[in-house]
């Protein structure tokens, strides 16, 4: 139990200083989120659980096709704001097209033998 309250701890507490970074500087809170702080954490806690090296190097590698989708967001939320669209309706649309990307991806990848839906 106390593993599991130690994750959450760190887990939360990136979150919360990248948040609180965010407010201050734009480029460093977006330079900060941008690392894979995520999934560094995730890969030594399957490491620090005992998982193997496949486990592990599976994460990284279906992390890698998931994460092409949910770029074109990056550009769209940004792109619609500026034009005086609103948060909602530019980060619906940011969803909607990552959710099409997504699909675009899977049968991408199937043809590279990667398999991303179970």
């Amino acid at each position: 139990m106390t593993t599991i309250f130690i994750k959450y701890l760190i887990t939360s507490g990136i979150i919360v200083l990248v948040s609180e970074v965010a407010k201050r500087t734009d480029k460093v809170g977006a330079l900060i989120a941008s690392l894979p702080f995520v999934t560094i954490m995730v890969m030594f806690w399957l490491w620090y659980d005992g998982q193997g090296a496949e486990k592990i190097s599976n994460h990284a590698l279906y992390t890698f096709w998931y994460v092409l989708p949910t770029l074109p967001m990056f550009l769209v939320i940004p792109a619609m704001m500026n034009r005086g669209i609103s948060f909602w309706w530019s980060l619906f649309a940011g969803v909607g097209i990552t959710v099409v990307m997504f699909l675009i991806t899977f049968v991408i990848a199937k043809r590279f033998d990667v398999h991303l839906m179970p």
